[in-house]
């Protein structure tokens, strides 16, 4: 096959030396077309993700002693005084938090009592720890009864009206653009430089695997795939700078978003049982803290930070895919944090984690650890005093850094000064500026930059290198990609059925968001230069598997219809004790 490749190039070169002005004209359209196909790419999947949802999901309601009910809108709900309690008794015989009503894997119901001065009782009898809460049951807390029913037929339709107006935008066209989009791009590397060899066919080849997942979960039945159009666009850029700046290792990237898709939908399969969660959250916790210990043990030293576990001609970063075992960790303990242990067991686990990475001198993912911490804790807890606190304790400790790690100081001594220090510590920000200025709106072209030849143009400074060959345009429609996606997961906070999915989502989103921004103002000089990816862009195979993880997260706290393999088929029976049930 190479053979027959490096045949068709001759003819070609020969075709293009007797008419040189045809290469020129096509190098010439096509850096205007790129723009215009990312657009046509991204509106479709960018839009479908910020319509949804609309609504949130009933699962049954509580019938009031005076008349009027209170519905049940999720599948943990803390019951009592406070404002924050998710169903809000504002009586003074209740506590603040008084009971948790909770939904079981199967449908079933119970109801927990936390504490409480007042008492629960349920069909008059007192609740000790937790009972079950059938459809009819009368639940007494703290002198208010209530009557546990299901929706309504009426109600029942009328919310399964809504859902069918919150249907998925069909993404096939979004797909057939991004397919052009990507042959292109194989052509004009292909007709650069014989430099690249066969370097440019993974492009292609990620076409071919694209369609193979689309048609594939089609067939299963899925319709939503706003997130993996995003994805699938992103690493596409990943694949084309892998091109331009380390040729030899675009089919190790292309293997790298292979693994990544087949992590993502595993996670996703694992993630349909909430039963499951909650048993494997120590395993995960565990797997977070392993990983990141034995990297500090045997890792090797690389770019200043001892993070990497190097095997021959394989390296890898085991604190990407770690930060997937603490969302989960963190995520699933979190879920009953009514029981205050949880947030202390967080903490020590962050504390440790935290530990390890400063060991490691990795102080960019340690940021992306704490800032993910302050997501989790917050979402369940919603005590800003004491987060403060620690966020003030994490700053405290960070000066203690500087004072032990100079080097890392002389990151912060350059932040917003790189041009004063243009050929010692601002080096890579100046090229990297400069880069990104030269490329204009609609970049030089793939492969026809500079930046390249710069140490880490690929990895921490891979936005310069976006702006320069790309252009302006894409790159910052890489970075919107991003931010939808954490819009997505922040909308879906207040309608989120469940506090795992939820809780995960909104971690997942926040994570990239801050690697995101860590990654692109590093590289202009608006932050100092820590050394982390941007997501699903940069080159590297551990960080491109730990986002497509990322994306399982996101995935499950999307539960439009048949949208996403994470959450199960709508069933038409009814559980015992609410509406309408979707298994998850």
């Amino acid at each position: 096959m190479l053979e027959t490749i490096t045949q068709f190039r001759l003819h070609l070169a020969q075709l293009l030396g007797a008419h040189p002005q045809i290469e020129g004209w096509f190098f010439t359209l096509v850096r205007f077309v790129f723009p215009l196909l990312a657009l046509l790419i991204l509106i479709r999947a960018i839009r479908g993700l910020l319509r949804v949802p609309r609504a949130g999901e009933r699962w049954g309601q509580l019938a009031l002693p005076g008349g009027g009910s209170i519905p049940i809108t999720r599948w943990e709900n803390i019951l009592g005084r406070a404002p924050l309690a998710d169903i809000r008794l504002d009586l003074p015989t209740v506590s603040r938090q008084h009971a948790a009503l909770i939904r079981e894997g199967k449908g079933q119901w119970r109801v927990e009592d936390l504490g409480s001065k007042g008492g629960t009782k349920v069909n008059g009898k007192p609740v000790s720890g937790s009972a079950p809460l059938q459809v009819g049951d009368t639940l007494w807390v703290g002198g208010v009864e209530l009557l546990f029913l299901p929706l309504s037929q009426e109600e029942e339709e009328h919310l399964a009206a809504r859902r069918r107006m919150e249907q998925p935008l069909p993404m096939w066209p979004s797909l057939i653009w991004l397919t052009l989009f990507q042959l292109l791009a194989a052509v004009q590397f292909f007709l650069k430089s014989e430099e690249e060899g066969w370097a440019p066919l993974v492009l292609p080849a990620l076409s071919v695997v694209m369609w193979i997942y689309f048609l594939v979960m089609r067939g299963a039945g899925a319709r939503g795939f706003e997130m993996e159009t995003i994805a699938f666009f992103l690493s596409t850029l990943s694949l084309a700078v892998t091109i331009s700046s380390a040729p030899g290792a675009a089919v190790k990237q292309l293997i790298a978003v292979v693994l990544g898709l087949l992590f993502m939908l595993a996670l996703g399969i694992f993630m349909r049982d909430p039963s499951r969660i909650q048993k494997m959250r120590w395993l995960m916790a565990a797997m977070a803290v392993g990983l990141l210990s034995v990297t500090l043990v045997i890792g090797k030293t690389k770019f200043g930070a001892s993070n990497w576990i190097i095997l021959g001609p394989l390296s890898f970063q085991p604190s990407e895919v770690a930060k997937i075992f603490y969302i989960f960790a963190g995520a699933a303990s979190l879920e009953r944090l009514f029981h205050k242990r949880n947030l202390g067991l967080f903490m020590v686990l962050t504390g440790v984690c935290l530990l390890c990475l400063a060991l490691m001198s990795d102080f960019g993912t340690a940021c992306i650890f704490f800032a993910t911490f302050l997501v989790i804790a917050y979402l369940r807890s919603g005590d800003f005093a004491t987060l403060s606190l620690i966020t003030g304790g994490a700053a405290f400790a960070g000066l203690l850094v500087l004072q032990f790690k100079p080097y890392i100081f002389q990151r912060f001594a350059s932040w917003g000064h790189a041009w004063e220090a243009a050929s010692t510590t601002g080096y890579q920000q100046t090229r990297a500026m400069s880069a990104a200025a030269s490329g204009g709106l609609v970049g030089m072209g793939g492969g026809n930059g500079w930046l390249h030849r710069i140490g880490a143009a690929d990895t921490d400074l891979v936005f310069g290198m976006l702006c320069e060959e790309w252009g302006l345009i894409i790159a910052v429609l890489a970075v919107l990609s991003i931010v939808t996606l954490a819009v997505f997961a922040a909308r879906v906070c207040g309608v989120g059925r469940s506090a795992f999915p939820t809780i995960a989502a909104c971690a997942a989103g926040s994570l990239l968001v801050v690697q995101t921004c860590l990654n692109v103002f590093g590289a202009m000089d608006l932050l100092p230069l820590t050394g982390v990816t941007f997501p699903f862009v940069s080159n590297g195979g551990s960080a491109m598997i730990a986002s497509w993880g990322l994306l399982a997260f996101l995935k499950g706290a999307d539960t439009r219809e048949r949208s996403s393999f994470v959450v199960g088929k709508d069933r038409a029976e009814k559980p015992k004790g609410g509406g309408a049930d979707e298994k998850a």
